[in-house]
């Protein structure tokens, strides 16, 4: 066997909650031997190795499962269903329900220890399990904060259910209920993000047609056959025409809005729609090596080049949680030396773990991040999940896809010019009559109500129209149908009407319209201190000609798209990009934060972090507007939770907290902090 040989391996891993279960699993898999290189990625879930062709996958999967975690090959792993989990959820919800209204309805004592232990040792089990595996790799995290504070404060409440006292179960079902429906909502969002590749496969048609009349499946097609084409199909792989015209749709791969005529020669690209010619086509990209393959490759490479979440909480637990336990103990030793008795030495000690349980830390992160993506929900912006929001807070230049995010998409008829003795009015109404049934997009603006349709209507394909109005012949289409026009100047696309054999009698500009947002969003942005950029696949005259006050990069291929957004990134910038297509996809999995349109393709709203559910610019502005809001309010509560922590703390060590008061300075802090994060309810886009 030759021992150089290297290979690739990707595994799915499972029970991930921070940044330290990545660093532990990555640090298990390096001591496999053989292996050189690892990388696993929290959002996605998976693990890449990379290694000598020696290094056993099942070697791999036992070593992960050392380090308390799951693992299996990408191909057989299940994916996660989240409806068990959701009832979990409301179970345990119910279960809790009889306790929080103890606080103001008497419930007895042994009724809320027995639902308590329900939640604590069902729902909170996977914070028991992680946070031993933490530990026996010698770190905290949040699991290790969740297990510690919340036994702490059943713990006690148990003590005085029997010995007398205040109880703090509603202080313990809280913490796990509200951490778990945050994983809930993460997890949801990670299986979500797999759905972005699998949208590209619905522009591929399943069956080809061969030029000899045979139908085959789009795999079986290889360079250099030949296939033919028909009206209103999707081009099924990348080819070349070899023979036919016709008009082709291919805002989906290049953001150009309006359709464009393509003859012998052209160069077509899988996913852009034929709208009325029949075209043969030479196979230049077989199935696997197409232009939606190289896009799916694109987006699964951009997502996975996503950093690692950071989770600023988990960083504080690497110290906070030693550090508690060791000052609980010393507590205890110390007072023991000082002859005071067992349970007052026990009751000090507890009340540190008491007073240092990470209620007010625990609730600070995920109550923001509720709050904030609630009010984003409310306002028509959808974070996908918490790291979502955190990118858009620190963003400093938004990057705006051109057609169908600024503009509307959708070309209007914007003026007629006269080009002979026919008045515009009537020059109009014969464009109608002969773009009455038409269902060429350019046919569409052109169409007037009450106007009968022409008849002997012919179409053209490439170039346009051939139809009789009143007894007289006219043609309506492009420059190539009608010669002697005018060149066409600035942003505008042109049709001109002839009578047949006849000079032109009038042009219609078309135009792509900006969305009435669009101004106000980019003056909005620039006040906020970022830097705007219109990234488009358009012509440069076509985005000028908007007249916004942006930078511009003009003619820009899906490719060239997603290098430019890892350029800027690679200059220090946090980037933030709003678009809506197909071709937008990868650009936006490699921004800082993504945001589609709501209306836009499903594979770019896939690809994004954040969805806008009205086609509105302003809405990214409000998206970036809240997520700062939220993010400030998020550093409030872990600030005040923390210097609660270190005021309460002291107090409790040295026997001037008792337990009860513990919990009821612990209450009020979370009540604070839920009080502030509460305030982003108020929150509204402008």
């Amino acid at each position: 066997m030759d021992q150089t040989a290297q290979q690739d391996i990707t595994l799915t891993v499972t029970g991930m909650s921070c940044a330290s279960c990545v660093g532990r699993v990555e640090k298990s898999l390096r001591r496999v031997p053989g292996v050189e290189d690892v990388s696993v990625n929290l959002a996605t879930g998976q693990a890449h190795i990379h290694g000598a062709a020696a290094v056993n996958e099942a070697a791999l999967i036992e070593a992960v499962r050392k380090s308390g975690y799951g693992a299996a090959p990408v191909a057989a792993a299940q994916p996660e269903r989240g409806h068990a989990e959701a009832w979990r959820l409301a179970a345990g919800f119910a279960l809790g329900a009889p306790v929080f209204l103890s606080m103001v309805w008497p419930v007895p004592a042994l009724a809320q220890l027995m639902l308590a232990s329900l939640v604590q040792f069902w729902l909170g089990a996977r914070f028991y399990k992680g946070g031993l595996a933490a530990l026996r790799a010698g770190g905290g995290n949040m699991d290790v904060l969740v297990a510690l504070g919340t036994s702490a404060a059943w713990g006690l409440s148990v003590w005085h259910v029997y010995a007398g006292g205040a109880l703090y179960f509603e202080s313990s079902i809280a913490i796990i209920l509200l951490v778990r429906l945050g994983k809930f909502l993460e997890e949801r969002a990670k299986r979500e993000a797999a759905s972005a590749i699998l949208a590209l496969q619905t522009l591929r048609p399943d069956v080809a047609h061969l030029a000899n009349g045979e139908d085959v499946p789009v795999a079986r097609l290889a360079a250099g056959d030949e296939i033919e084409l028909r009206p209103g199909e999707r081009v099924p792989v990348d080819g070349e025409i070899v023979e036919g015209t016709s008009s082709l749709d291919e805002s989906p791969v290049t953001g150009e809005a309006l359709p464009v005529p393509r003859g012998k020669g052209a160069k077509l690209l899988a996913g852009t729609l034929n709208l009325d010619g029949v075209l043969r086509l030479r196979v230049t990209g077989a199935a696997g090596e197409n232009f939606l393959d190289r896009m799916a490759r694109l987006i699964a490479a951009a997502q996975g080049e996503k950093p690692q979440v950071q989770v600023l909480v988990d960083k504080v637990a690497a110290i906070f949680v030693p550090v508690v336990l060791g000052i609980a103990l010393l507590t205890f030793g110390l007072w023991m030396l000082h002859g005071a008795a067992f349970g007052a030495a026990l009751l000090n000690a507890v009340s540190v773990l008491v007073i240092a349980c990470p209620c007010a830390l625990g609730l600070a992160t995920p109550a923001a991040i509720l709050a904030g993506t609630g009010a984003g929900a409310k306002n028509g912006i959808l974070f996908r999940n918490a790291s979502a929001l955190q990118a858009a807070a620190g963003a400093d230049m938004l990057v705006f896809d051109k057609t169908g995010t600024l503009t509307s998409g959708t070309p209007r008829l914007d003026h007629v010019a006269t080009l002979g003795a026919m008045e515009a009015k009537r020059a109009r109404e014969i464009a109608a009559a002969l773009a009455a049934r038409d269902t060429h997009p350019l046919s569409a603006a052109l169409r007037l109500p009450g106007v009968a349709p022409a008849s002997a209507v012919q179409a053209l394909p490439g170039k346009g129209l051939r139809g009789v109005v009143e007894g007289r012949a006219y043609l309506l289409g492009s420059a190539a149908l009608v010669p002697g026009v005018p060149a066409p100047a600035g942003g505008a696309s042109w049709s001109y009407l002839a009578e047949e054999g006849g000079a032109a009698l009038a042009g219609f500009a078309f135009t792509d319209h900006l969305r009435p947002g669009a101004r106000a969003a980019v003056a909005a942005l620039r006040q906020d201190g970022l830097r705007v950029l219109m990234l488009t696949g358009d012509r440069r005259e076509a985005a000028e000609a908007l007249g916004l006050e942006a930078d511009i990069i003009a003619g820009a291929s899906p490719e060239k798209k997603l290098d430019v957004i890892r350029d800027l990134r690679g200059a220090g910038h946090k980037v933030a990009m709003v678009g809506d297509g197909i071709n937008d996809a990868a650009a936006l999995a490699a921004a800082s934060v993504g945001m589609a349109m709501g209306a836009g393709a499903d594979v770019a709203i896939e690809a994004a972090d954040i969805s806008l559910l009205r086609p509105d610019p302003l809405l990214a502005v409000g998206a970036l507007r809240l997520a700062r809001k939220t993010r400030l309010v998020l550093w409030q509560g872990l600030f005040w939770a923390m210097f609660y922590n270190v005021i309460a703390i002291p107090a409790a060590a040295l026997g001037l907290l008792n337990p009860m008061i513990a919990g009821a300075a612990m209450a009020a802090s979370s009540l604070c902090v839920l009080g502030n994060a509460l305030r982003l309810r108020h929150w509204r886009a402008q």
